[in-house]
């Protein structure tokens, strides 16, 4: 199924002005979602807004945001007072500088979305920009969700991806961690070589498709099993790991990728046929909280 636009826009630098389209770049539909019940009947808990000062539930229209300035002390806003201002979502892509792709901080990023044309005569226009900045992001403002957003527009594949990010003043400074104190300056250079050797030997071209969420499938038999009405076994905890001489550990793992690279591989044992009737992919949720 083809994805669909979460809004039409236009991506501006300087004179030139590229109609788009936003597309999310991720996909949290297949997660499991939990709902809470009362255990002693199954039933669906529901939530009531209820004001303590009053002992009793109020409706949506008796409610006003409020911001505690002091602690238990708020200043009351109606939505009229915030509306004063809230930018008005323009749908412009505002971009205002360009650096290289690496200049930002993976701690500033947040959201993913893709940018394709909004037609046909937006195309060329939309690849002579993406082939432009190759190497590169683009860094600029959009109205977005009800807020100035700042974002990162890069080239990928035959479109371009938007990056919505953090502000730095939202980034916690790492040095006001006690523990680092700590941490010395600079290793030894002997460990540090030999620290070297052992990430060498992992090194390669990343399949992240290889990686999967083991949590999430343990959870998915799971709850398959439930339905079923089979025993739930726990898996068998494995003890933390001793804590041992840096040296020794670094030399040990060397032996074992060396020990493990000898070793013929195993063919994979097939899997049988599950007798439990799975939950349909779509509606196949990853678990979350």
């Amino acid at each position: 199924m083809a994805m669909r636009a979460l809004w039409k826009g236009h991506l501006r630098l300087s004179l030139v002005t590229i109609a788009i389209r936003v597309y999310p770049a991720t996909d949290a539909a297949g997660s499991i979602r939990f709902n809470q019940l009362h255990r002693k009947c199954q039933t669906r808990i529901v939530y009531k807004k209820w004001c303590p000062q009053c002992d009793r539930e109020v409706s949506a229209d008796e409610i006003v945001k409020g911001y505690e300035f002091e602690r238990g002390q708020y200043v009351a806003l109606e939505e009229a007072d915030i509306k004063k201002v809230r930018p008005e979502s323009t749908r412009i892509v505002q971009l205002q500088q360009v650096t290289s792709a690496g200049a930002i901080d993976p701690l500033l990023l947040e959201d993913a979305y893709f940018l394709a044309p909004d037609g046909k005569a937006a195309a060329e226009s939309f690849a002579v920009m993406r082939d432009a900045l190759e190497g590169k992001a683009a860094i600029g403002t959009v109205a977005f969700h009800g807020r100035d957003r700042l974002v990162a527009v890069e080239p990928r594949e035959a479109g371009m991806v938007m990056f919505t990010l953090r502000h730095e003043d939202d980034v916690r400074d790492i040095g006001k961690i006690p523990e680092l104190d700590a941490v010395p300056d600079k290793a030894r250079p002997q460990e540090i070589a030999l620290a070297k050797r052992v990430l060498a030997e992992y090194e390669g071209e990343i399949d992240f498709s290889k990686y999967r969420d083991t949590y999430e499938d343990a959870l998915r038999e799971m709850i398959d099993a439930k339905i079923a009405g089979e025993e739930i076994v726990a898996p068998k905890t494995e003890a933390p790991p001793r804590v041992v001489n840096l040296m020794d550990a670094l030399r040990k793992s060397l032996d074992q990728v060396s020990r493990d690279r000898k070793k013929p591989a195993k063919a994979k044992p097939s899997r049988q046929a599950s007798r439990v009737a799975k939950f349909p992919a779509r509606h196949r949720r990853r678990a979350s909280g």
